[in-house]
């Protein structure tokens, strides 16, 4: 009786850690940074939470949600219409709800002597258009541009905000994320790139103005930086239990701090 009541309530134990298990994932703009610091924070109240966070696009963040394997989904896009219609196939209900807003910046190697772009001529650099830094004003030298994998969020927001739909260089090489591009471009003299704002401090790299407008708090809340865009959580319908909880925190006057402290804009 004795050995029964251990090995149940060891089997109890075990299934309220289960309990307190967060599974987070998706984009690598909001989960290389900003929720695993997040996550620290609400750990320091709630120390019975643990947390999985997997960022490996915002694509994987919505597919979690829609296949049951993770309770939030980050993502730095709104989900498509084709992948809302999947999930509400299988009786998921995509709810959005913005964690942050952020601007693309358009990053350069600290040595570029390029001090301005527009949108023209970025448009002009990713797509192909134009292959050498002297068509942009710069030193010769081919363009060595760096991009996003197609399972992020932040490679389709940059098509379509910089890029009028259109695809990417054949050139170009895509990284696994915001971190890879900057290290790229801090060492590569002819490199350009871009990253969400929280990564502009990269050793090596420079931020270019776009038309005279760079990725400010101020110019993306008034609408004025031209790659500027919400970054979301998604769940499955209203968030409950844990989820709702460290949603509520995100939100919250000391989560808001944090998104600020990791360089992303707030939205209080």
């Amino acid at each position: 009786m004795k050995k029964s009541l251990i090995i149940l309530t060891a089997l109890l134990a075990a299934a309220s850690a289960q309990a307190q298990k967060l599974v987070i994932k998706g984009s690598d703009t909001l989960g290389a940074k900003l929720v695993p610091m997040l996550s620290e924070e609400y750990k320091a109240s709630h120390p019975g939470v643990s947390f999985e966070i997997a960022a490996e696009g915002s694509t994987t963040g919505i597919a979690a949600i829609t296949d049951g394997t993770a309770q939030i989904g980050m993502s730095s896009r709104r989900a498509k219409a084709t992948e809302v219609s999947a999930a509400a196939a299988k009786g998921v209900t995509m709810k959005p709800i913005i964690v942050c807003y952020d601007g693309m910046a358009v990053i350069v190697n600290e040595n570029n002597p390029i001090t301005t772009l527009t949108k023209r001529q970025v448009e002009q650099i990713f797509t192909g258009d134009v292959t050498d830094w002297s068509a942009v004003g710069g030193k010769p030298g081919a363009f060595s541009i760096y991009t996003r994998n197609t399972s992020s969020g932040t490679y389709s927001d940059w098509k379509d905000l910089a890029m009028k739909k259109r695809d990417y260089a054949k050139s170009s090489q895509k990284m696994a994320g915001n971190e890879q591009i900057a290290a790229e471009v801090g060492k590569n003299p002819n490199g350009i790139g871009y990253v969400g704002v929280a990564y502009i401090k990269a050793p090596g790299v420079k931020v270019i103005p776009i038309e005279g407008h760079l990725p400010t708090k101020e110019e993306v809340l008034a609408k004025k930086y031209p790659y500027a865009r919400p970054n979301f959580y998604y769940t499955n319908g209203e968030p409950t239990g844990e989820a709702a909880k460290f949603i509520e925190f995100t939100h919250s006057e000391a989560g808001q701090k944090v998104v600020e402290k990791v360089g992303f804009i707030p939205v209080k």
